[in-house]
Parts: C-alpha cells; structure tokens; sequence
C-alpha cells in the first residue's frame, strides 16, 4: 500500500471511530478511560495524528462493540511485507516520535545504516531470499532512515556497543562507508553518537532497547531479540528501561570519544580494504 492510500486509510479509521463513538454517545476522554489511554490520545486517533496499537484497537471493539472492525482496520494498515509483524507498530511511531533513544549491542541502527550496510545484513539473515525480497527490505530501510533529513525530525540519541564497529559486516569496503556515514551524522548532528566500549564491561541491557517520547501522547519502549521484539507502553516498564538507558549513557564514552574511535574504526576497515 503506498503512503498516500495508507494515510487515507488511516484517516478513514479517525472518522469511523469518532462516528462509533459518538453513535454511543462517549466522548473522547470517557472512551479513554475505558480502553486506558487518553482522551487527547482517542483524539489524535481520529484525526490520524497518531496509529493506535492493535490491542487498544481491539479495547475499542470491544467498549464500542463494532465487532472487530477496528482491530481488522489496524492489523490490514500496520501489515507491511517489508517489516517484521512485531516491527511495524515501530516504524509507525517513530514518524511521530519527537525524541528516540537507541541503543544497539550488535549492528549500525537502521536509521544509520548505508545500502550496502543493510543489504549485508539482510543477506546474513536470509540467505535464500530473492532479489526482489533483500531489494525491498533495503528500499524500506532507506526510505525510515529519511525522517532524519526532515526540519521536523526527532533529537536522536544512539548509544552502540563497540563490536558494532568493530564485526566486519558485509566486508571491509562496506564497514569503511558504514562508518564514515555514522561518523558524518554525527558531524552534521542528525545523531547524537555514543561508543559503549569493551572497557566498560556488561552493559544495563543486553538486547536492543529503543525508547520514544511524543509530543502529546505517552513514552514507549521498545526491545528486540533476534526473532522478536516487544512494543511497551506500561509507565512502570517504561521508566525501568529508561533508568537502564540512562546507566548506559553513563558508561559510554563522551560524543567527542565515540567520534573519533568510530572513525578511528572506520581507517581501519579502509587501509584492510586497500589491501584486498
């Protein structure tokens, strides 16, 4: 589905749930109350300002008794070939995020990765797909990474573990341009870079840990292992992962360090390059 129609779609979500709603005479913040989020949050809902998550869609259902058109709306909108089921609920929120914090023990974050970086990732991962299917994971990797040139894009923080600098992903040719793409995000203060170095020992969390904040709507956490991850709105959850993003932050080297190891990484990977 392409962007447009989704937003349409989308929209046609917004108007259909405050038609529903008001046919069972609720405002937004009585509707809130019973499916636990906001009244502002039903609010953006409606003007699709903001997605719903599937399990407040299907609250919705429920309290309203639509039976099942909102949760059958919501898994048909965030159901992208191109993501992971677990992911697409990310990649909605992080359009609208005004502050994302990453951190990645592994692998360049997707926002941060280069082409060539994510095809080498892709193909690690799926070593008999097709053309077509790495092309259009690529292309949708590219294509999030773009909220990082817009005027409105969000204060970006990433912290990485030093082995992300360090695992010659895809080779040394495509770890040279990996690294100086990082390098001048961070430069062009698109990101805010840390380097969580193997001095410091085990890290406050092991797996990938994102936290997001809105402008008008609760903080979310995000984490991931290698075949799933878990989308987080409990403000118990949340606060925890923030405090174990925190330590992190606070064990990382400074943004000057982090720059000038990562680039320091970065010849590394170019003067092997040269030699093969």
């Amino acid at each position: 589905m392409a962007n447009g129609s989704r937003q349409a779609a989308w929209e046609f979500f917004g108007t259909e749930l405050k038609r529903r709603r008001e046919d069972a005479g609720l405002t937004q913040a009585e509707l809130g109350a019973r499916v636990f989020v906001s009244g502002g949050y039903i609010g953006q809902f409606e003007q699709a300002i903001r997605k719903p998550q599937l399990d407040v869609a299907q609250r919705i259902d429920a309290v309203l008794q639509t039976d099942g058109i909102f949760e059958r709306l919501c898994r048909k909108l965030i159901d992208d070939p191109r993501y992971a089921d677990y992911f697409a609920g990310v990649v909605e929120l992080e359009r609208l995020a005004v502050t994302i914090l990453d951190f990645e023990p592994t692998v360049v974050p997707g926002l941060l990765q280069t082409p060539d970086y994510a095809r080498a990732l892709t193909l690690a991962t799926h070593p008999f797909a097709t053309d077509e299917y790495i092309d259009d994971r690529v292309t949708a990797r590219v294509e999030r990474s773009r909220i990082l040139d817009d005027a409105t894009r969000p204060e970006y923080w990433v912290i990485v573990q030093e082995a992300v600098l360090r695992v010659a992903v895809g080779g040394p040719r495509v770890m040279t341009q990996a690294l100086e793409h990082l390098a001048a995000l961070a430069r062009q203060r698109k990101a805010l870079l840390q380097v969580f170095p193997f001095s410091a020992g085990a890290p406050a969390n092991n797996g990938s840990l994102r936290l997001m904040d809105f402008e008008d709507a609760p903080p979310t956490a995000y984490t991931e292992t290698s075949f799933s991850g878990s989308l987080l709105d409990d403000p118990a959850v949340v606060k925890r992962a923030r405090r174990a993003y925190d330590s992190l932050r606070g064990a990382a080297l400074s943004p000057e360090a982090s720059l000038a190891l990562i680039e320091s990484a970065a010849e590394d990977f170019r003067r092997c390059a040269s030699t093969t």
